[in-house]
């Protein structure tokens, strides 16, 4: 059995899917899906042998329940992913003290385990983009969730355990299965939303002189590479940190002609005023350097933006299907 957390989320249960595809059913899905969003609508289309809430499934874990199951890896996904949530202590016990938990079981029992760390963790940039271990305590990320999973990073790397567990430090990534993530929904989705709305895309404004409105660079990565490098990794057994990106920087722009191309529309954009809370946090560059997991021998292509957003709006927000349903 494989244990995948935050099962019914972006990443996760487009990692369900990319199992699924790889042959593989016999999966525990954890999450916590409540009563303000379809993210079950994720699920539906899915291969897994049970699925438990994460409370109970953290309540289990802490109680033995797991100690004599037959377990062949762990893939925490689960974690609090909005970079505007302002509540440190629930962060902490959910980002932090969870995985922790988690990696301490999977470490006693020599289980595999594979876990959502993020370029959140790099800050403002100013030590780079590269996944070595060996910097990690230079790292100064720009808000609460971000040092969330920087304190984890830090942690393991105290006990020895990134010699055996694997962090995958996610970009942006996008694609199908994230209507349910609110104001957190990529920039792709609520794009493809204004447009069919009939107004222009809106982005943000630029604030520095080196950079044109709508030319802010990012690391876009569609999530069907993001589970494909994932799933390497997990099955390659490596221990460290790897980012998972596509390791191109490139232009909000570029994403929203790329969006209206798709939809076959004129291109309108229309740049609005960042946010005062925003302003002093925000990330002008970003760009993983995937150099790392390339030595380690994955040499699968990345789906070029373009390509990812006209199949992600196309294929799946267009015709309302989730990954499963092709």
């Amino acid at each position: 059995m494989i244990i995948v957390t935050g099962g019914a989320g972006l990443i996760g249960s487009a990692m369900i899917w990319q199992l699924n595809r790889s042959g593989v059913s016999d999966i525990l899905a954890v999450d916590h899906l409540g009563n303000r969003t379809d993210k079950w609508k994720n699920l539906a289309p899915l291969a897994f042998a049970d699925y438990l809430e994460k409370d109970d499934f953290r309540a289990r874990l802490r109680a033995g329940d797991f100690s004599r199951a037959r377990i062949d890896g762990v893939i925490h996904l689960g974690a609090c992913s909005a970079t505007t949530e302002k509540d440190a202590s629930y962060l902490v016990d959910n980002n932090f003290r969870y995985t922790a938990e988690l990696a301490q079981f999977c470490v006693d029992r020599r289980i595999r385990m594979v876990y959502a760390s993020s370029c959140a963790t790099y800050g403002d940039g100013a030590q780079g983009y590269a996944d070595d271990e060996d910097t990690l305590e230079k790292l100064r990320p720009l808000n609460m969730y971000g040092y969330s999973k920087q304190m984890f990073d830090l942690w393991a790397k105290r006990r020895g355990m990134l010699k055996i567990i694997t962090g995958c430090k996610f970009s942006n990534i996008f694609g199908p299965n994230e209507a349910h993530k609110g104001e957190m929904r990529s920039v792709a989705m609520r794009g493809w939303e204004q447009i069919r709305a009939g107004g222009g895309m809106r982005l943000f404004r630029s604030y520095k002189p080196e950079y044109t409105d709508g030319e802010q660079l990012r690391d876009f990565l569609y999530v069907k590479d993001a589970v494909k490098m994932v799933e390497y990794l997990f099955h390659r057994g490596a221990g460290g940190i790897y980012n998972i990106g596509s390791g191109v920087p490139d232009s909000w722009n570029h994403l929203a002609q790329a969006a209206f191309s798709a939809l076959g529309k004129p291109v309108k954009i229309e740049y609005i005023d960042m946010p005062e809370t925003l302003r002093d946090r925000y990330q002008y560059y970003t760009c993983a350097e995937i150099g790392k997991l390339r030595a380690l021998g994955y040499d699968a292509p990345v789906t070029p933006l373009a390509d990812a957003v006209t199949d992600y709006l196309c294929n799946y927000l267009e015709p309302g299907k989730h990954l499963g349903d092709e």
